[in-house]
């Protein structure tokens, strides 16, 4: 899978989360304690389970240059003990009673999980309301956790071609907005980072205010809004740092880069900056036709692009197209494609411009429209086979701004997207003084190489 394609896994998961019928709100309930932390919970009692997660907004989108990568530390480090816990007791008690435990780090968020049986609730709400309380991080166990992450960068990313131009992409693309910057950081940051400045980020952000419950399962509203009270309403708020718009400055001109990396094939990656779905305007059908067109493009086998590009000219070995709806700062619309061997990055760039100009002059068929309308409506339906998707659309829709009440409006307009509203958006946003593309040259593979051992800790 490419990294394209992997990261598009956050818009499939918000597809996932559009309902059917006002029927999918049922049974969903909310309320917000008095120290600010809201509290959402989704019944589901078809299996005794329950998933319980903690959404804290923030994430590297929050961090300061010399900082960057700090949000996913201090993820690390919420596993390494608290004022009763000794480190790797947490996930040690979770396993003990059947369940599994993990977190993962946004440009947006930090969040944190347990899916256990259900009346294990109580016993999840206790062990995350101590490390919101009372987490510790010593000088001695964060030396050791840093040497982690930093080998998640040097694995995830340094000996990645692919994610080496994607991290560069999003750095040239973007000039004032956090978003340019990596959520693992930059190494030279991890380098010098200190236990101090883990603590400091735990200390400004990590505070009921600033957080989401969401339960889903086998649970009844009432008792999980009592055990809430019981464990977070006693959590005293915070006064949480300013938060500054950082809007990203208009682009007046086409951006080119060169990435030279390790590879065995030339890559192409082109972004141009386009909206997003805001909380105020969600009418705007901008953004429903802008998804609607990634799905167009690279939706299913004989979507546009491969198609053309793969099947067709075998031209590429692979074709992405990607772009996320919701999210807390700006937005791309990325194209990416990795080259067949002897092809040239001039004719894979006409390629994807002439499948754009195809579209923005004479629309999309309706069987296109309606078959890339229709997967939203199966993955809706798969997704309620899961009461951790469920979780996860909540979450992630409420972390950026957005109910999880909007949901059926949400689907009912993309529903409502016509060809003429694609077409409208290309014209508008798929413009060269817009775009950034990036290029990876390939440089030879070292003949031979060790493989780098695992450090042992991570939470990935």
């Amino acid at each position: 899978m490419s990294i394209l394609s992997s990261i598009s896994t956050s818009l499939a998961l918000f597809c996932l989360g559009l309902s059917l019928t006002l029927t999918a709100q049922a049974n969903t309930f909310e309320t917000v304690m008095a120290n600010g932390m809201k509290v959402i919970v989704k019944e589901d009692k078809r299996a005794p389970t329950v998933v319980h997660m903690v959404w804290y907004r923030a994430g590297s989108i929050d961090e300061v240059n010399g900082k960057t990568g700090v949000a996913h530390v201090l993820e690390h480090m919420m596993f390494k003990g608290t004022k009763n816990l000794k480190p790797g007791d947490f996930s040690k008690k979770v396993a003990e009673v059947g369940g599994r435990d993990n977190a993962f780090t946004s440009k947006d968020y930090t969040a944190y999980f347990q899916q256990i049986e259900k009346s294990h609730l109580p016993k999840m709400m206790a062990l995350e309301a101590e490390r919101l309380q009372h987490l510790r991080i010593s000088e001695e166990e964060f030396k050791k956790e840093i040497q982690v992450v930093m080998e998640e960068r040097r694995l995830r990313t340094d000996d990645q071609a692919q994610a080496i131009l994607y991290e560069q992409l999003l750095a040239n693309a973007f000039v004032n907005s956090p978003y340019r910057r990596p959520i693992i950081g930059w190494m030279d940051d991890l380098k010098n980072m200190t236990y101090r400045d883990a603590w400091q980020w735990y200390q400004d952000w990590y505070a009921p205010n600033n957080a989401i419950l969401v339960v889903a399962g086998d649970v009844d509203a009432k008792e999980v809004f009592r055990l809430a009270e019981q464990y977070y309403g006693v959590v005293p708020s915070k006064k949480l740092p300013d938060r500054k718009p950082q809007e990203e400055i208009r682009q007046i001109g086409k951006k080119h880069i060169t990435v030279k990396a390790p590879a065995e094939n030339q890559q192409l990656m082109m972004a141009w900056k386009v909206p997003k779905l805001e909380a105020n305007d969600l009418e705007n059908i901008e953004p429903y036709a802008l998804a609607v067109l990634s799905g167009i493009l690279d939706g299913y086998t004989n979507a546009r692009l491969n198609k053309s590009m793969v099947k067709e000219q075998r031209l590429a070995n692979s074709v992405d197209a990607y772009y996320e709806m919701s999210a807390r700062g700006p937005q791309l619309f990325i194209i990416g494609a990795s080259l067949s061997k002897q092809q040239q990055i001039s004719v894979a760039d006409q390629a994807i411009r002439k499948a754009l100009s195809e579209i923005a002059q004479k629309g999309v068929r309706d069987s296109e429209l309606k078959r890339v309308q229709a997967q939203i409506i199966s993955s809706q339906i798969y997704k309620r086979d899961s009461v951790f998707a469920q979780a996860m659309e909540i979450g992630m829709t409420e972390i950026v701004g957005i109910s999880w009440r909007e949901k059926d409006q949400i689907l009912e307009r993309l529903q409502r997207v016509k060809s003429l509203d694609i077409q409208r958006v290309i014209q508008k946003y798929f413009i060269d003084d817009a775009l950034t593309v990036a290029v990876l040259d390939p440089q030879p593979l070292a003949q031979s190489s060790q493989p780098r051992a695992t450090i042992p800790g991570g939470r990935h």
